[in-house]
């Protein structure tokens, strides 16, 4: 049942098709906060940004316990998750604090400590976003300290855990929260998927999870973002873990020739920072304005945010991403990185123990 093989970079290859999921659902949750999509009364925006963000979770959730299961250094991963995600959200952070500039110091406090999202809510209009990376560091610290009292085998908990969390959401009719208790599922279910992929929950469970089309699921992801699809909210989590999964046994080749096209890497190279910087600028004078004048503005407001998107990425953050390889250094880390080398010229899968874009499972989620 349970995987008993050693972390080899063979086992913790890259997987190109999580670079085009992280790119997808980064484009949807941008278009969705940014772009109008249809009619105002057909209420398409908030959807489309909620399936965006599902993935997101999902892919967080899978790749973390894909590096617990064939690591479980937690030293390890919370230097590097850490280093990874909290400089690049304390500086968005301190510019939402200035963008916002009337702000408390429950606010303040709440924000750094990625307790923002839990009520009573103490999230900033300019960071309003930043629940996302609460949840997730709230995850990082929770799953850390799972392995750490009882090993890897305690990660066969997470199945239970995700559900008794979803029944939760249906008892207190919780179809959409950035509560943690009623969100995190949505990790959860991608835990789960990463036990299913690696062979400690069986067989069968791998086998059921590749038989359906990602194509199929997909317009029933979309339609368990919408809240007016009654029941369907509450499989959110559970769709799209198994569209992800099922794309990974039965991506075509077109598929897969498409998501190692430079611009998808480059995409989902740059999504955390995109994610970041997307919503300071839209509570700036670059999203202000009646309706005409703000989406004049967008062109601005796109450029600025991948602007500072790049710069981040392969300046700030990887600064970062070095340290933490150094006070964290893998045992394998000769041939790990002799194959994955970021290149800061050539877009290329690579790693960069991000939370929010591509990364080879050695290295990251």
């Amino acid at each position: 049942m349970q995987s008993s093989r050693k972390a080899s970079p063979a086992s913790l290859r890259h997987l190109p098709l999580l670079d085009g999921w992280r790119a997808l659902s980064i484009a949807l949750v941008l278009a969705g906060h940014l772009l109008p999509l249809g009619p105002g009364s057909w209420g398409l925006n908030a959807p489309v940004a909620a399936t965006g963000m599902v993935i997101f979770f999902t892919l967080s959730g899978f790749l973390i316990t894909r590096f617990l299961i064939e690591d479980g250094d937690i030293r390890r991963f919370l230097v590097r998750r850490l280093l990874r995600i909290v400089p690049l959200a304390w500086l968005g952070m301190l510019l939402a604090f200035a963008v916002s500039g009337d702000i408390s110091i429950d606010q303040i406090i709440g924000n750094l400590l990625f307790a923002a999202n839990l009520p009573p809510s103490t999230l900033i209009p300019p960071g309003a976003h930043f629940w996302s990376l609460c949840i997730e560091v709230q995850f990082y610290l929770t799953i850390a300290l799972l392995v750490a009292i009882g090993g890897r085998r305690s990660l066969l908990l997470i199945p239970t855990i995700c559900i008794t969390i979803t029944l939760a959401r249906i008892y207190w009719q919780q179809p959409m929260s950035i509560a943690t208790w009623f969100r995190i599922d949505e990790i959860l279910a991608g835990a789960v998927l990463a036990l299913i992929y690696e062979g400690w929950l069986g067989e069968r469970l791998r086998r059921l999870i590749a038989m359906p089309s990602p194509f199929l699921i997909f317009p029933l992801l979309l339609a368990s973002a919408d809240l007016r699809t009654g029941f369907l909210p509450y499989l959110r989590p559970y769709l799209s873990a198994l569209m992800v999964g099922a794309s990974l046994y039965n991506a075509r080749p077109w598929l897969r020739e498409l998501c190692q096209q430079r611009v998808v890497i480059y995409v989902a190279q740059t999504s955390y920072a995109l994610y970041v910087f997307h919503g300071i600028f839209a509570n700036s004078w670059l999203g202000s304005g009646d309706t005409l004048i703000k989406y004049l503005k967008r062109p601005l407001l796109i450029a600025a945010t991948i602007g500072c998107a790049h710069l981040s990425t392969f300046h700030y953050e990887r600064r970062w991403i070095s340290l933490g390889r150094r006070l964290a250094p893998h045992p394998l880390k000769a041939p790990l990185e002799a194959a994955v080398a970021p290149d800061a010229i050539r877009v290329r899968p690579v790693t960069l123990d991000s939370d929010l874009r591509p990364s080879s499972s050695a290295e990251r989620p």
